[in-house]
C-alpha cells in the first residue's frame, strides 16, 4: 500500500552504530520527560496514574516503528485531557476504551483515503483558539489538586468549577499551595542550570522526598489511588453494541480529529528542525493503529506530542529507534519503580500540568489573531469560548462550519460577472449592437452563482449572441453550471446564439462530463475574442 511506508524501514536502510548511541541517549532522555507528563495526563483525564504510562509505552513505541516521521514522539497529551474526562463522566472506562478504539480506526481510514494532505486546511484561528482553550480548561482542573481543595465531586463545567472553588475558598491547604510553588518554581528556573534533565522529574523527585521524609500534610497518588500496580496490562475489548457505538462515534471522531491535527503539527514543527519531510499519510495510518492497540490494553487516547518530540531531535534523537527506546525504558521503570508512584504529591502533579498549560496556551499567536481580520477574530473567540464553556465536540462543530461559511463569503466576494456591452467598448472591440458580452472573474461555485443569475437574468428579444467570457474562471462546480444551462435555456427561448471564451481546464471538464458541450456545439467553444468575434458576426 503506497499510502503507508513506515519510515523506521527507509532509516533502518543506511542505520550505524553511532546513530544507534545517539539514539539511545535520546530515548533515554525523552523517556524521563515523559515519566512525570505521562502519570499527570492521565490523573487529571480521570483514569489511574498506570493508564498514562501503558498508553506512552504501547501508542509510543507504535507510532514511532510504524509511523510517517522519522523523529516523533507519540503518548498522551494534554490535547485529550478535556474530551477523556468527559467521556469517562459520561460513559465510564468502556465508553473511553471503545471511543479510542473508535478513533483509531477512523484515523487508520483517514490516512488509507489519503487525507493527511487536508489536515493543514483546518483553520489557523481554529487550532488556536481550542488550543488556547483547552490550555485554560487544564489549569482551571488542577486548582483543586493545587490547593489541596477536599472536594469529593468537582462538577466538569467550567464555571461550576470555579464557584465551587471559591465556595471552598476558607479550606486551602497551605502546605499544599507551598509544595506547589516550591515545584512550579523547580520547574521554571531548574533549566538554567541544567537542560538535560527536565525540570519537571527534578520538581517530581524533590517533593516527593519533602513529602515523605517531613510527613507533609498533603494529598498523594497513593492517597487517592492506593497501591499501583507494576504489570503490564491485558487484552480487554467491551461489547461492542450498535447503540452504544452511534452515542460514541460523535467522541470518537473528536478523539481523530484532534489526533490526526496534532501528530500532523508535532510532526511539521520536526521537520522545521531536522529539515526533512515526514509522509503524512503514514503518521495517520499508525496513529490509527496506535489508539487501536491503547484502547485494547485499557489506555487512553494517543497523538504525537510536540514537547517531546523536539526534546527528542534536541537531544540526537534521529530515527524511529529513539521513540522505541523510550517506549522500552518507559516499560522498565513501570515494572521496576511504579509502587513507588504512590508517594507522588499531587500538588506536584498539579504543578508539571499547570506549566503544561501555559506551553500550549499559545497566548502570543492568540494576542496576535485578535489583531487580524474580523471573520478571523470571530472564529478564534467563538472557538475558544465554546472549548471553555461547553465543550470541545461543539466548539470544533460550530467553528468548523462557521469558518467554512465565511470562507464561502470570502470566495464569493472575490468573483464578480461584469457587462463588457458598453458602447465605448463595443466599438473598440468591434462588438455587434445585437450581441451581449460578459466577462466572469474569479471561481465559479455556488456562492457566487446568485450574482450570475442577476447580471444575466434578462435576455431582450434583439440580442442575437451571448459571449461569456471565462477566461478568469479556474473552477467551477454544480450550481455554478445550473445557471449557466438556465442561461443557454433562455438563449433557446429567445433564438440567442452562446459563445464561451476562453474555457479553462477544470470548467471545460465539468462542461464536457455533463455534455454540455455537445449541446452548444464545439464551433461555439472559441479560445480568444477575434474567433468569438468572428463567430457572432
Amino acid at each position: 500500500m503506497s499510502t503507508f511506508r513506515p519510515k523506521f524501514f527507509s532509516c533502518i536502510k543506511n542505520y550505524n552504530f553511532n546513530l544507534f548511541c545517539s539514539d539511545i541517549t535520546a530515548g533515554i532522555i525523552v523517556a524521563v520527560i515523559a515519566l512525570p507528563l505521562s502519570i499527570a495526563l492521565a490523573i487529571a483525564s480521570g483514569v489511574s496514574p498506570e493508564k498514562g504510562l501503558h498508553t506512552a509505552i504501547i501508542a509510543g513505541f507504535i507510532i514511532s516503528f510504524l509511523g510517517g516521521s522519522s523523529v516523533q514522539i507519540g503518548g498522551p497529551t494534554g490535547a485529550f485531557m478535556v474530551i477523556v474526562y468527559g467521556i469517562l463522566t459520561k460513559y465510564g472506562l468502556d465508553g473511553l476504551i471503545i471511543s479510542t478504539i473508535l478513533a483509531g480506526i477512523i484515523l487508520v481510514l483517514m490516512g488509507i483515503l489519503r487525507l493527511g494532505k487536508m489536515m493543514k486546511f483546518i483553520p489557523y484561528p481554529i487550532i488556536t483558539g481550542f488550543t488556547s482553550g483547552i490550555a485554560l480548561v487544564i489549569f482551571s482542573t488542577q486548582v483543586k489538586d493545587f490547593l489541596g481543595l477536599n472536594i469529593d465531586n468537582v462538577p466538569s463545567e467550567f464555571i461550576g468549577k470555579w464557584q465551587i472553588y471559591i465556595s471552598n475558598i476558607n479550606n486551602i491547604n497551605w502546605t499544599s499551595v507551598a509544595l506547589g510553588i516550591v515545584s512550579l518554581l523547580i520547574i521554571v528556573l531548574w533549566p538554567r542550570i541544567n537542560k538535560t534533565i527536565p525540570g519537571s522529574l527534578v520538581a517530581l523527585i524533590i517533593a516527593t522526598v519533602l513529602a515523605y521524609f517531613f510527613k507533609l500534610n498533603v494529598d498523594t497518588i497513593g492517597s487517592k489511588y492506593g497501591e499501583l500496580s507494576s504489570a503490564f496490562p491485558g487484552a480487554h475489548i467491551p461489547a461492542l453494541k450498535l447503540e452504544v457505538v452511534k452515542e460514541l462515534i460523535h467522541p470518537a471522531l473528536t478523539i481523530a480529529f484532534l489526533g490526526g491535527v496534532e501528530s500532523l503539527l508535532s510532526a511539521v514543527v520536526a521537520d522545521g528542525m531536522t529539515g526533512e519531510k515526514h509522509r503524512s499519510n503514514t503518521e495517520l495510518i499508525a496513529q490509527g493503529l496506535a489508539n487501536i492497540a491503547s484502547g485494547i490494553f485499557g489506555g487512553i487516547p494517543a497523538t504525537g506530542a510536540i514537547a517531546r518530540t523536539a526534546a527528542n531531535i534536541k537531544n540526537g534523537g534521529t530515527t524511529p529507534i529513539s521513540g522505541m527506546v523510550h517506549a522500552v525504558v518507559l516499560l522498565l521503570i513501570m515494572l521496576l519503580f511504579m509502587p513507588y508512584a504512590k508517594l507522588i504529591p499531587l500538588c506536584t502533579l498539579a504543578a508539571i500540568l499547570m506549566v503544561v498549560a501555559y506551553n500550549m496556551s499559545q497566548w502570543r499567536e492568540f494576542k496576535e489573531l485578535l489583531g487580524t481580520t474580523k471573520s478571523d477574530m470571530f472564529i478564534l473567540l467563538t472557538t475558544f469560548a465554546l472549548t471553555v464553556l461547553i465543550d470541545l465536540v461543539m466548539a470544533i462543530e460550530v467553528s468548523v462550519v462557521l469558518s467554512s461559511l465565511l470562507f464561502m463569503k470570502r470566495m464569493a466576494d472575490t468573483t464578480n460577472v461584469e457587462n463588457l456591452s458598453s458602447q465605448l467598448y463595443k466599438r473598440e472591440k468591434g462588438i455587434p449592437n445585437d450581441t451581449l458580452m460578459y466577462e466572469i472573474n474569479g471561481p465559479f461555485f455556488f456562492g457566487a452563482a446568485d450574482k450570475f443569475k442577476q447580471a444575466v437574468d434578462e435576455i431582450e428579444d434583439d440580442i442575437k449572441v451571448i459571449i461569456l467570457k471565462m477566461n478568469n474562471v479556474p473552477a467551477m462546480d454544480a450550481t455554478a453550471f445550473h445557471e449557466l444551462e438556465g442561461l443557454y435555456g433562455s438563449c433557446i427561448e429567445h433564438n440567442t446564439e452562446l459563445i464561451l471564451l476562453g474555457v479553462q481546464e477544470q470548467p471545460y471538464s465539468v462542461l464536457e462530463k455533463a455534455g454540455f458541450i455537445h449541446k452548444i456545439g464545439e464551433e461555439n467553444m472559441c479560445k480568444d475574442l477575434s474567433e468569438a468575434l468572428e463567430k457572432a458576426a
